[in-house]
């Protein structure tokens, strides 16, 4: 785990030898905002995270842990959040994961 996603962002960069240039062009993004993403002045694009999964051999579940864990901890952090707000956004998901689950089953009882 890194401070921010952005640090995270220029540890596999550096590891990997890519120069912010190189690594900017795979991403779609130019170098210097690709540069404000690694100091944390600017935020990543959620929607660039299956190409950096692809850039680096990444699985794309740790690597969306490590995007949105950094966005759920600064949201929590700037409205000074106690720990139970993680247990009632678990508990909001799994609620959510279930409606869809039973919005998807069909009964075949009343078909007899």
């Amino acid at each position: 785990m890194e401070a921010n996603f952005g640090e995270y962002i220029r540890k596999l960069r550096t590891k990997n030898n890519f120069t912010l240039t190189q690594l900017g062009a795979k991403l779609g993004i130019d170098s210097g905002a690709l540069s404000k993403i690694e100091t944390g002045k600017k935020e990543f694009d959620e929607k660039c995270l299956v190409k950096l999964s692809y850039i680096f051999g990444l699985d794309i579940e740790d690597l969306k842990t490590e995007y949105f864990g950094d966005q759920f901890a600064k949201k929590m952090y700037q409205y000074n959040c106690s720990l139970k707000t993680l247990t009632v956004a678990e508990e909001k998901m799994n609620y959510l994961k279930n409606i869809n689950v039973k919005q998807g089953e069909i009964n075949f009882d009343n078909d007899k």
